[in-house]
C-alpha cells in the first residue's frame, strides 16, 4: 500500500500528472545535491520527494499560457 495515500498527496499537487512529474524532478535534485556533497541518503530520493510533498513543504505553480 501506498503511503502516505494518493488522495492526500492530490490535496497538495491536483493534477496526477503534475504531481509525477513533481516527484521526479524533486527527486533527481535531492539526489544530485546528496552526490555534490558525498551524502548517503537513509532513504530513497523518491521518498524523501513524496514525504516533502505530502507534508507540504514543496509545491508547485502552474505557469499560465499568458505569462512569458
Amino acid at each position: 500500500m501506498l503511503y502516505p495515500p494518493m488522495s492526500k498527496l492530490l490535496e497538495n499537487i491536483n493534477s496526477r500528472y503534475l504531481l509525477v512529474n513533481a516527484i521526479a524532478n524533486l527527486s533527481r535534485k535531492i539526489a544530485s545535491t546528496a552526490a555534490e556533497r558525498d551524502e548517503v541518503l537513509e532513504k530513497k530520493p523518491v521518498s524523501i520527494a513524496i514525504d516533502l510533498i505530502s507534508e507540504g513543504k514543496y509545491t508547485v505553480k502552474l505557469k499560465d499560457r499568458d505569462e512569458d
